[in-house]
């Protein structure tokens, strides 16, 4: 995907940038390739793939949600910052939460911060469950790209997330985990309000987006790593 691809390619999906927005997309691949040399941040790095299959890829949630209307967002498992930092690139209304378990990574994404004066969000370095048991209904929508199970997303995900708010889950092909998350959804007080699935443009793969509403907090989760790893709700 060329940047001109990209960028009608968003148009489909009423996102528009600004020149400035694009420079910023620019250096935060520049500065992905160049760090992905020291760390392993990702194994897609030709930047029209990285155009596609991360940034393009990131911003299709405003497919399932109006992101211009969003306040608080959290990414969990942000990994190199999808869908996160690209999304707060191209809507800095969002203020903005990325948490992930590797500190190397938080410090790639603190020099990408850095480098493109990004304001309103902030990186934590922590393990999504011991992050959900302090910050209790603190989103508008929490969202994770691949990173687990269902199920497992569902346990980390849901305690952030205020009642009446939305965790957006962002797969592949999910048929088996949605079948198997339906305790999950019981337990956490939570329903599928949405879901769409499609093809990245020139059939680059399926893609699927799941809107999940919390109805009502269950303060007996997220339980301990442990406890998850060992039996998934």
């Amino acid at each position: 995907m060329t940047e001109n691809n990209f960028i009608e390619e968003l148009k489909k999906i009423n996102i528009e940038l600004t020149a400035n927005q694009l420079k910023q997309l620019e250096r935060y691949y520049e500065l992905l390739v160049e760090w992905n040399e020291k760390i392993n941040l990702t194994a897609i790095t030709k930047k029209e793939d990285v155009y596609l299959k991360h940034f393009y890829d990131s911003l299709t949630m405003n497919k399932i949600v109006d992101l211009s209307k969003v306040e608080t967002m959290c990414d969990i498992g942000t990994g190199a910052g999808f869908p996160g930092l690209v999304i707060k690139i191209a809507f800095p209304n969002i203020k903005m939460t990325l948490v992930d378990a590797l500190e190397k990574r938080i410090k790639f994404l603190n020099e990408v911060i850095k480098e493109l004066g990004l304001t309103n969000i902030e990186t934590v370095h922590a393990r999504s469950e011991e992050y959900a048991k302090v910050n209790r209904n603190k989103f508008d929508i929490t969202t994770a790209r691949a990173v687990a199970h269902l199920s497992v997303l569902l346990e980390y995900a849901i305690p952030m997330t205020k009642v009446n708010g939305n965790f957006i889950a962002m797969k592949a092909n999910v048929t088996d985990e949605l079948d198997e998350s339906k305790n999950a959804l019981s337990k956490l007080f939570s329903k599928i309000t949405g879901k769409i699935e499609f093809e990245l443009p020139n059939e680059n793969g399926q893609r699927t987006i799941i809107k999940i509403e919390k109805n009502k907090d269950n303060n007996l989760f997220p339980r301990k790593y442990a406890e998850i790893k060992k039996k998934r709700l």
